[in-house]
């Protein structure tokens, strides 16, 4: 066997064995969690609530994305709306609505008065 492979092999079982020395509790005992069960309640909570808050953050950010989807539809829906609504108001286009409807109705041709009223009398 090679110097190399003796390295890894050995790399591999001080592993395990932290690993089993990890699961067994031969590193952090239980005397430990008697000892700290405060801190160690408090990290647990404080993980927990980072968990939480990240959580909603993420919730949140997609509830802000699909909103602005939906404001863009509605903007390009609102911009039709009004094309349509500029198209329908021009004078031509109303004359042609009057005479469908026969409202009797007909385009002056003199402008109106402007009166004026001369409160010096």
């Amino acid at each position: 066997m090679s110097k190399e492979a003796k390295i890894t092999q050995k790399k591999k079982l001080t592993t395990m064995g932290l690993l089993k020395g990890v699961l067994r509790g031969r590193f952090i005992s239980t005397d430990f969690f008697s000892r700290h069960w405060i801190t160690v309640a408090l990290l647990v909570l404080m993980f927990m609530w980072y968990i939480t808050n990240k959580y909603e953050c993420q919730t949140s950010m997609e509830t802000i994305q699909t909103l602005e989807k939906q404001l863009e539809i509605v903007k390009t829906e609102r911009v039709r709306e009004q094309s349509l609504y500029m198209s329908r108001i021009r004078e031509s286009s109303m004359g042609q609505l009057v005479r469908r409807h026969r409202l009797d109705l007909s385009v002056q041709e003199t402008p109106p008065y402007k009166l004026k009223y001369n409160s010096q009398l």
